[in-house]
């Protein structure tokens, strides 16, 4: 950690909150998607990895029940206050503080009450409405620091899913495991291959051999994010549940291509064809692409994004104009071995491989076609695969 962010932190908490004292330092990463994106809610495989980018937090314990939480990033909000001794309700009027509020409730749902407020100062160094998770960076960072301040026993596997109930069920977003998953298992220089029906899991180190992770931030975010996040889950359900009439699965993941061809003119509605035949051929393509990593096979790896990007623009729909112009034109270009949208879609990143030599160049292209087409400068971050949270000493 740059320890002049350290030093912020601590200042920026002394004139918030009035004294230092005693104040710890938290950490929790940010996430890329490489490939397998909405199959984790229907029960498929992803190959995510933690960022260097992510959530900091300066915590410290209070002796009464008041809880105090404040952003650098929307400062404007100011100190925003809520009560530890009772059930807490999402409101409009905690803001962005709704997503660590949600873990405090979760706690307690869980038999893990608070017993003493606290103060706490986030700054997140995600861009918001990217897609790189600064939702799930927070919820597993809050759910890490009252792990550590009040000692309770939650494993990595419980900050997860303590972070996705709270996001499912406290702040209305009905999202998979992927997003807290991959912040609480982070491993530098890996990635992880999950089973998201069984929560199996392998570090897959990410010999990239002279190609570099180019994240583009389009800059835009539509507001259909949750409204059509849910709209595809629930499509994507009501695929499985026709499919169940004539085959006994619990999940559009434990598919094939040869069965789901073979099975899926019991899906009565053309766009929910269209969802559940994504869902499993994403599925198999991450499967495949694993394998060619490991392999060496990194033209293999980069030709199956490609077909990914495309997968989520015709059958599941979750592109938008701006992503696809930034994905097609960084596949055009010499030195990109693929280029993909990553995260829920509706606006926010693609991430693309590509090699070390043509980074500069890339960025300069994409930059001008981007900028020409939609108006709007976007932002590039060539990025680091980080660790998961800890405390920052």
């Amino acid at each position: 950690m740059d320890q002049n962010i350290k030093a912020e932190l601590i200042s920026e908490f002394k004139r918030v909150f009035g004294d230092e004292d005693g104040v710890r330092i938290f950490f929790a990463p940010g996430r890329v998607n490489l490939i397998g994106e909405h199959t984790d809610y229907n029960g498929g495989h992803v190959f995510p990895c933690a960022l260097s980018l992510g959530t900091y937090a300066a915590v410290k314990k209070r002796n009464d029940k008041k809880i105090r939480l404040y952003s650098m990033n929307f400062e404007k909000d100011g100190v925003i206050e809520a009560d530890a001794s009772g059930d807490l309700i999402n409101s409009p009027d905690y803001k962005w503080a709704n997503y660590p509020l949600g873990i405090v409730q979760t706690f307690r749902k869980r038999g893990m009450p608070i017993n003493s407020g606290f103060d706490i100062l986030f700054y997140g160094t995600i861009p918001n409405g990217s897609g790189l998770s600064s939702s799930a960076s927070i919820e597993v960072l809050t759910g890490y620091c009252l792990k550590e301040l009040y000692g309770f026993d939650v494993t990595k596997q419980d900050l997860a899913l303590i972070g996705q109930d709270s996001e499912n069920n406290f702040n209305g977003m009905n999202c998979g495991i992927m997003d807290q998953f991959a912040s609480a298992f982070g491993k530098a220089g890996h990635a992880i291959f999950l089973d998201t029906a069984t929560l199996k899991y392998e570090y897959v180190p990410v010999d990239l051999k002279g190609i570099k992770i180019v994240i583009s931030n389009t800059n835009v975010k539509h507001e259909l994010t949750s409204s059509g996040y849910n709209d595809r889950r629930r499509e994507s359900e009501t695929a499985l549940k026709d499919l169940q009439t004539v085959t006994s699965i619990n999940a559009l993941g434990e598919l094939d291509e040869e069965s789901f061809n073979k099975y899926s003119s019991a899906i009565k509605d053309e766009v929910c064809y269209r969802r559940a035949r994504h869902a499993v051929t994403e599925n198999l393509r991450t499967i495949e692409a694993v394998k060619a990593l490991n392999a060496g096979e990194l033209t293999t790896f980069g030709r199956l994004m490609n077909e990914s990007h495309a997968s989520l623009d015709k059958d599941y729909e979750v592109t938008c104009p701006e992503l696809n112009i930034m994905a097609e034109t960084e596949q055009s270009l010499e030195g990109v071995i693929g280029a993909r949208m990553t995260g829920g879609g509706f606006g926010g990143c693609t991430v693309a491989l590509v090699r070390e030599e043509a980074v500069n160049s890339c960025i300069e292209k994409t930059k001008e076609v981007y900028t020409s087409k939609t108006g709007i400068v976007p932002a590039f971050y060539v990025v680091d695969i980080g660790d998961g949270p800890c405390e920052v000493v």
